[in-house]
């Protein structure tokens, strides 16, 4: 028997004139829209993109220096491509150090004295379990994050030096250019209360020693030096005199 119920459905979208009455007396929901797909974008073509100072800023290292030849006809960008890489590889040489690094004797001649020549290396010769020696190594320590462009190495004195005098702990050596240029026997040689900022201004009486990799000459790394050696002292005036203010 056949099914006299069957619908006729027409393409997606499209109506019949009985519809469309029934529609109008509220017999039928409206019409959905017909669907319509999204419209058609290609995908950027990365030699499209404008080639500017902020297309230089995204790129690493290594995609600077593949690009070189894509620049010869812009002056302007070669020039600051060039400029990008010097700052990327000036940041690498800065980061470098940061901390104070153990080295072994047989590593001395290697981290040492064939350090670069424009590095400044500050080692310490220590041992463990004497205080002296573990109230410089802090010092150093921050010293190091400071002044990361400066490298720091600890070594144990008698690994750098057989039979070097207990006495003597502990002990710093300033290297340049593969020579020694200063040494300090002893905490004292550091002012009666070894700080941060005491061990740097002793470190840059006579040489340019810390570099923190910014400031651009040894002269404004000395001047902030000194400034943070005077802002030490006044505020442990300071704390002096409230606690005697406290007390009484």
């Amino acid at each position: 028997m056949a099914d006299y119920h069957f619908v006729y459905k027409d393409v997606e979208g499209a109506s019949t004139q009985w519809d469309d009455i029934q529609r109008k007396l509220g017999n039928l929901p409206p019409k959905p829209p017909a669907f319509k797909p999204d419209p058609f974008e290609p995908a950027p073509d990365p030699d499209s993109v404008p080639k500017d100072k902020s297309w230089i800023d995204e790129k690493t290292e290594e995609e600077l220096e593949e690009i070189e030849d894509d620049l010869d006809d812009d002056r302007f960008l070669e020039e600051y491509r060039k400029k990008r890489l010097a700052e990327m590889r000036e940041a690498v040489k800065i980061s470098k150090y940061g901390s104070v690094i153990p080295i072994s004797g047989s590593d001395f001649i290697r981290e040492v004295s064939q350090a670069p020549q424009d590095v400044w290396v500050v080692v310490i010769l220590y041992k463990e379990g004497f205080p002296e020696c573990g109230l410089l190594l802090q010092c150093l320590e921050e010293l190091a994050v400071k002044y990361p462009a400066t490298k720091f190495v600890k070594i144990i004195s008698t690994d750098c030096i057989p039979n070097y005098p207990d006495r003597n702990l502990p002990t710093l050596l300033v290297y340049n250019n593969g020579a020694v240029k200063a040494n300090y026997v002893g905490l004292h040689s550091f002012g009666r209360r070894c700080t941060p900022e005491g061990v740097a201004l002793v470190l840059c009486q006579s040489d340019p020693v810390l570099n923190d990799g910014q400031s651009g000459s040894s002269a404004s790394v000395l001047e902030g030096v000194r400034k943070r050696f005077i802002e030490k002292v006044v505020t442990e005036h300071e704390d002096h005199d409230d606690d005697g203010s406290s007390s009484d």
